[in-house]
C-alpha cells in the first residue's frame, strides 16, 4: 500500500479531507484516510479538445508523434483525450483517421505510458461558412450523410462538431446519434429554434461556447441561449482569458451547474516556446502565448487543461467546480472507461496538486511519472 500524503481529494466532485491510499495493483484503495498531509488529490484530467500538443500537429502526426504528445500531456496531468482534428480535405481526415487509430491501439495495448486516447473528435467540415473561425472556409462542406458514414468508419470517431442550421444537418446528426458518435454543435450561426431542433435529434453538446457562433442578444439568443437554458446540453467552454472573459466564465458555471466541460483547443505550439506554427493548413503565429493568424484571427490555445481549471477558479468558479468540469463531467461521456475517477476500485490515475494547483506528482495506474520534459 502507498498513501500519497494529501489533505484532502476530490472524489465525484465532492471534497473529501483525509489521504488517498493506493494498492499495489494500480488502483484506488480508500480515500478519506486519516493522516496528516498537504495538497489535493484529483482524478486524471480528461480534454475534449486538443488539435496538438509538444509541437505534434495531430493532423498530420504519425504514430510515433502521438506517443510522444500522449507523454507531455500526462505530464501536465491530462490522462485521457480526444485528439482533434479540424477541417481538411475529405483525403487528408481519412489519412489521419487511420493514423489516429493505429495510435490508440499503441497507447491502449501497447503499453506506451501517456495520456490515453479516447476516440477522435472531428471538428467539421460541416461548419458554418460565417463562423468558420480558424477553419480553410475552402474546405467546409454542406452536410453530407455520406461523407459523415465514411468519416465514421476511417478510424475511432467519438465525437464530431457541425453547425446545426446547415441544410442536412439533422440528417448527419440522426446518422452519428445512431452510431453512437457524440454529436456537438458549433462554428455555427445556429438561431435558437434551431439549436434546439438539433438538441431534440440528439446532438448533447455545445462545442467551445460562445467562440465562434452567433452572439446572445436579449431578443435573439441563439446557440447560446438555447444550450444555456437546457438541462440536457453539456457546454465546452475555453477558459483561457484570451478567449473568454472572467465574467462570462462564471456565467457559464452559474446558469449550468454540472453541465460545463473544461477544453484547452490546444495546438501543437502548445507546451512549446513562442514561434510560427501550423495546424493542418493553416499557419500561425504564437507571441506571450497567444496563437493567431496573420489576420488576427486567434487559433485555438496554448494553455493546459489544468491552467483551465485555475483560470476558471481565478474567474470566481468553486474549486470543486472547475476540477469536476476537466474530470467527471466529460468522464461521463465515457461510462465504464475507468477515467476522470478518484473513487475506491478505480484506476489510480490521479493527480497531486499543491496548494496553489500546480502538479506535485502525476500517477498512471499507481506509479509516478517523471514530470519533467
Amino acid at each position: 500500500m502507498m498513501r500519497l500524503g494529501v489533505a484532502a481529494a476530490l472524489v465525484d466532485g465532492v471534497y473529501r479531507r483525509g489521504d488517498v491510499e493506493i494498492d499495489d495493483t494500480g488502483r484506488v484503495a480508500a480515500v478519506g484516510v486519516p493522516g496528516r498531509g498537504r495538497g489535493l488529490a484529483v482524478p486524471g484530467l480528461v480534454d475534449l479538445q486538443v488539435n496538438g500538443f509538444a509541437g505534434v500537429d495531430f493532423l498530420t502526426a504519425d504514430v510515433e508523434g502521438y506517443v510522444g504528445a500522449g507523454a507531455a500531456l500526462a505530464r501536465t496531468g491530462v490522462l485521457a483525450y480526444q485528439p482533434t482534428l479540424i477541417t481538411s480535405a475529405p483525403e487528408q481526415t481519412i489519412a489521419a483517421l487511420t493514423i489516429a487509430g493505429k495510435a490508440e491501439a499503441e497507447t491502449t495495448q501497447g503499453g506506451a505510458v501517456g495520456a490515453r486516447i479516447l476516440g477522435v473528435h472531428l471538428e467539421g467540415p460541416f461548419l458554418s461558412p460565417e463562423r468558420p473561425g480558424t477553419h480553410p472556409t475552402e474546405l467546409l462542406r454542406a452536410p453530407d450523410t455520406t461523407l459523415a458514414r465514411q468519416l465514421l468508419t476511417a478510424g475511432p470517431v467519438t465525437q464530431m462538431t457541425l453547425a446545426p442550421e446547415l441544410p442536412g444537418a439533422l440528417d448527419v446528426i440522426t446518422a452519428c446519434v445512431r452510431a453512437e458518435v457524440l454529436i456537438s454543435c458549433g462554428h455555427s450561426y445556429a438561431t435558437a429554434a434551431q439549436a434546439h431542433a438539433a438538441f431534440d435529434h440528439g446532438a448533447r453538446m455545445v462545442t467551445h461556447l460562445f467562440d465562434a457562433m452567433r452572439p446572445f442578444t436579449h431578443r435573439d439568443p441563439g446557440i447560446v441561449g438555447a444550450a444555456l437554458t437546457r438541462g440536457d446540453i453539456l457546454l465546452g467552454l475555453i477558459a483561457d482569458p484570451n478567449h473568454l472573459a472572467a465574467e462570462t466564465i462564471q456565467l457559464a458555471f452559474r446558469a449550468a451547474p454540472g453541465r460545463v466541460v473544461l477544453v484547452t483547443d490546444a495546438l501543437a505550439a502548445s507546451g512549446c516556446p513562442d514561434g510560427h506554427y501550423r495546424l493542418g493548413e493553416v499557419e500561425f503565429d504564437v507571441a506571450e502565448g497567444v496563437a493567431r493568424r496573420a489576420d488576427g484571427t486567434l487559433v485555438g490555445s496554448t494553455i493546459t487543461l489544468l491552467d483551465a481549471v485555475r483560470h476558471a477558479c481565478d474567474a470566481g468558479v468553486p474549486l470543486e467546480s472547475a476540477v469536476t468540469a476537466a474530470t467527471h463531467t466529460p468522464a461521463a461521456l465515457f461510462p465504464g472507461q475507468g477515467v476522470g475517477l478518484l473513487r475506491p476500485g478505480d484506476p489510480a490515475d490521479v493527480l497531486v496538486l499543491d496548494d496553489s494547483l500546480t502538479v506535485r506528482t502525476v500517477l498512471h495506474h499507481g506509479a509516478p511519472l517523471d514530470t519533467e520534459p
